[in-house]
């Protein structure tokens, strides 16, 4: 299935949130000025994601997550399970449009009106109910190499094979959180053999697609964008076989879709 036009979002308040949210996601939440945001994670004990999202600071006390793919409901359900005896109230903020705006630096989270805008450099993110939607912003960071998790890709990918310390995502400095030792262990003795990359495909397939080659996998698609009879993806490959794409070999699928590598981000 497609990628939405909509995304889910959740809002973590009170005196202890900023602290809270420190403790449970993967960036350095609070070395975040208010007004502004960054790319942030929540993992299960394994290292996996089960949760990515833009996490922005909207005043001393007050967050917001936009969530790039999964639900809300789940997530504070799940998050709530971890809040004990700190001073916070986690809500589901309702589901609302997306669609690119203009340039605003990167960052910057502008949330003075119905409409949140997080600058993304070359355009903004706008999220809110009064919006046409579209699809543009999904070309745009897909280019910048900026993950989107479909539901079938929830809880199943860790940080490096997603490419997520280049997005400021990960924090190897900072005290425990969910999955943070196998984080740091995959960082510093290796043991990931599997990133992120934009490639091309002869054909639509959907968001969420794993292809197979000689029945193993072969690509493992999150968001795929199809314009101007041009069919871009994201998609997490292992080392070995992105190498052969980049040669021009092994690159057809079981399903016969070929895939063309254009770029890959290290971890």
């Amino acid at each position: 299935m497609p990628i939405s036009h909509s995304a889910q979002a959740l809002f973590i308040e009170g005196p202890d949130a900023v602290a809270f949210a420190h403790s449970q996601f993967t960036s350095q939440v609070t070395g975040l000025p208010t007004g502004q945001w960054q790319f942030s994670s929540w993992l299960d004990a394994q290292g996996r994601v089960r949760n990515l999202f833009h996490l922005a600071r909207l005043g001393e006390e007050r967050l917001l997550l936009i969530l790039r793919g999964g639900d809300a409901d789940t997530f504070v359900a799940a998050l709530g399970r971890f809040v004990f005896r700190a001073r916070v109230k986690l809500s589901h903020a309702g589901m609302a449009q997306l669609a690119q705006g203009p340039a605003l630096p990167m960052s910057i989270v502008d949330a003075d009106t119905d409409v949140v805008r997080l600058g993304c450099g070359s355009h903004s993110l706008l999220f809110g109910n009064d919006l046409a939607a579209n699809d543009i912003w999904q070309h745009e960071q897909l280019r910048e190499g900026w993950p989107w998790l479909p539901t079938d890709r929830l809880n199943e990918l860790t940080p490096p094979s997603l490419s997520l310390h280049r997005l400021g995502a990960i924090a190897l400095d900072k005290g425990c959180y969910p999955g943070q030792e196998i984080v740091a262990r995959l960082h510093y003795r290796g043991g990931n053999k599997r990133h992120l990359c934009h490639v091309l495909l002869s054909a639509v397939v959907a968001s969420g697609t794993e292809l197979r080659r000689s029945d193993r996998e072969f690509v493992r698609l999150l968001l795929v964008v199809a314009r101007d009879e041009c069919v871009e993806a994201l998609a997490v490959i292992a080392d070995d076989v992105s190498n052969n794409l980049a040669q021009g070999t092994e690159n057809t699928s079981d399903e016969g879709i070929v895939v063309q590598l254009v770029n890959s981000w290290p971890d």
